[in-house]
């Protein structure tokens, strides 16, 4: 990264704060590499972009290297005409969510999860399919709760619990600002619960959250009261009000899908 200029790729219009498509990218991305989960091996990379905004095309080398992201970013892109998967619109799209994805056709949206998930699926490919009808978005949360179970992400021997513990941790979830100690956060958050064969949120509660990690982090002295994206254990952005309601909005259309409209839900697999 030594001598990159920022904005040396725009990643399209720049969202809040001045902040660019890979940049954000990088923020969102960098938990679950960290923790092993997707992606190449340098979550230190990852980090070091995503604090401090500048954009190489080794970044985008990276983005690429998710296989469960960045096919999703390529069809949001291609379906809307926008040239860059690492545009901030795109990648907006898929973590937080936005009217990019109401413009995604049915069958091209339908291609793009066969040709990637058909085959690791196996015999639960039929049983993921019954999704893509049902109103399958191309948002992180369809990935969480209608692709993770059919694909070996929750095979390990989870007990339910544990299993809804990833479930909840890996989806983008909002927690409101309640004290900062160094680079942790305190957040007020609902956690996923199972309830009658269905998920929703729980009661809020208080959780520690990381902000940074040896002076490096995404988001600078976090106010009591904001809003804050959360994936894993990290804080990935600032969330504007739009898309809070945006991020609340599509969760919620992929859960009343999930919960709803699916006669073979993922999550009723693993959580029992």
């Amino acid at each position: 990264m030594a001598g990159v200029e920022p904005g040396s790729h725009r990643g399209g219009p720049a969202g809040p704060a001045g902040a660019t498509g890979p940049t954000l990218f990088a923020r969102y991305a960098y938990a679950p590499n960290e923790a092993g989960y997707c992606g190449s091996h340098d979550h230190r990379a990852l980090l070091e972009y995503g604090a401090s905004g500048l954009v190489d095309p080794g970044l985008a080398q990276l983005a690429r290297a998710f296989g469960g992201a960045w096919p999703y970013l390529a069809l949001i892109a291609e379906a809307t005409g926008i040239q860059d998967p690492l545009d901030y619109r795109v990648v907006e799209a898929y973590w937080v969510g936005n009217s990019l994805l109401d413009r995604i056709p049915v069958t091209a949206f339908g291609n793009s999860i066969e040709e990637r998930f058909r085959k690791c699926a196996g015999p639960g490919w039929n049983r993921l399919t019954e999704a893509i009808p049902a109103g399958g978005i191309a948002h992180h949360s369809f990935q969480v709760f209608c692709v993770y179970p059919w694909v070996g992400m929750l095979d390990q021997p989870f007990s339910a619990q544990d299993a809804l513990s990833v479930l909840d941790r890996c989806r983008i979830r909002w927690g409101q600002v309640v004290s900062v100690c160094g680079e942790e956060v305190v957040v007020r958050s609902q956690p996923l619960v199972w309830e009658a064969r269905s998920l929703s949120y729980g009661p809020p509660r208080l959780e520690s959250v990381t902000r940074a990690l040896d002076g490096l982090g995404f988001v600078a002295d976090p106010q009591p009261g904001e809003w804050l994206a959360l994936h894993w254990g990290w804080v990935c952005d600032r969330l504007t009000p739009r898309q809070q309601r945006n991020l609340r909005g599509y969760t919620a259309k992929v859960l009343e899908m999930t919960n709803r409209r699916l006669a073979h839900p993922g999550p009723a697999m693993v959580l029992g």
